[in-house]
């Protein structure tokens, strides 16, 4: 695929994208995917706009760091109007690296909503990688689309692209726990569940400071959701004793320590590790660890976990804060 295939090839349904000056209004209590990312959220905003300009400086600004330009480009990309803008931006500058990776995982998140074929985003993944062969963000966009649609080979062969141009990569690593964690494998708590497994494996050979060490809480609460959703778990999260056996409270214990020690304030994604700590210390009970955890969160709630399985996050996340903090 070249960039004039980009330019031609699909989506042929997509909305006009509002007028200048005017961008999506959001809800009241919408999470923002951007999280504390200031530059992110205006990126979004002048996109949103037909400004494209800014998220090529960002992107360019950010270059090859690559869980934050991962998390940008993935923001970037969620945003309804990205397609036909990102376009404008490949006809003016076509040799843009940068415009067609945005591009294609803006073709991704739109087959994951179901308005685009998911083999053009495929496509637009496969000649954006092309493009910028030791970029793991095209392969991230992949390894999304597939976490959802592909077969199990194709989902491990998408996440080894991936490590193979950043073997740390967050982004990936939260996609593959989220799939091994729906493997069944009988009821109850499964200690043996082959997601712990793979989040010990991988939070054990990643660096001392690397927010990989975290892995084995979100593998936990993962697994919870697929048990609640089952029916083998209590649905309310705070009632199931899968937080409370002695290997989750060793679990639960070593990450939060980690984070005391390594606490890392610059990652793009520190807060999503933050918001399944602090969901994991309240189910465990440890009100004053999830406390200090509330502090450093502030308003930057995510949906996952405190969705899960079914509940309202916003509903839950607020209340669980409420009563860490004494403020119920």
């Amino acid at each position: 695929m070249t960039v004039h295939d980009l330019l031609t090839t699909g989506p042929k349904t997509v909305s006009p994208p509002p007028p200048l000056g005017r961008g999506r209004k959001r809800a009241a209590h919408a999470y923002d995917s951007a999280l504390d990312d200031a530059e992110l959220a205006a990126a979004r905003t002048a996109l949103a706009q037909g400004r494209w300009q800014t998220a090529r400086s960002l992107l360019a600004r950010t270059g090859d760091e690559w869980d934050r330009r991962g998390h940008r480009v993935t923001v970037l990309a969620q945003e309804q109007y990205c397609v036909p803008w990102t376009r404008d931006w490949l006809l003016a500058e076509p040799d843009s690296v940068d415009a067609a990776v945005l591009l294609a995982l803006a073709q991704v998140q739109r087959a994951l909503r179901g308005k685009e074929k998911p083999p053009r985003a495929r496509e637009a993944c496969h000649a954006a990688a092309a493009l910028a062969p030791a970029d793991p963000t095209p392969w991230l966009g992949l390894l999304m689309l597939e976490k959802a649609l592909g077969a199990e080979p194709e989902v491990r062969r998408l996440f080894a692209e991936v490590r193979a141009r950043y073997a740390d990569h967050h982004h990936a690593h939260h996609l593959m726990i989220a799939r091994l964690a729906e493997h069944q494998s009988g009821t109850g708590t499964d200690p043996l569940h082959e997601v712990y497994d793979f989040a010990n494996a991988a939070a054990e050979r990643a660096p001392a400071d690397s927010p990989l060490a975290v892995l084995p809480v979100i593998a936990h609460a993962e697994r919870y959701r697929v048990l609640a959703a089952a029916g083998h778990e209590p649905r309310d999260a705070a009632a199931s004793g899968h937080w409370t056996g002695r290997r989750a409270r060793q679990v639960m214990r070593a990450a939060f320590d980690w984070w005391l020690e390594w606490e890392q304030e610059g990652h793009p994604r520190r807060l999503v590790d933050l918001n399944f700590l602090a969901h994991a210390k309240v189910c465990e009970g440890r009100g004053a660890e999830a406390a200090a955890l509330f502090h450093r969160i502030g308003e930057h709630a995510t949906p996952s976990p405190w969705s899960y399985p079914d509940r309202d996050p916003y509903s839950a996340f607020r209340t669980a804060r409420d009563t860490a903090l004494g403020t119920a």
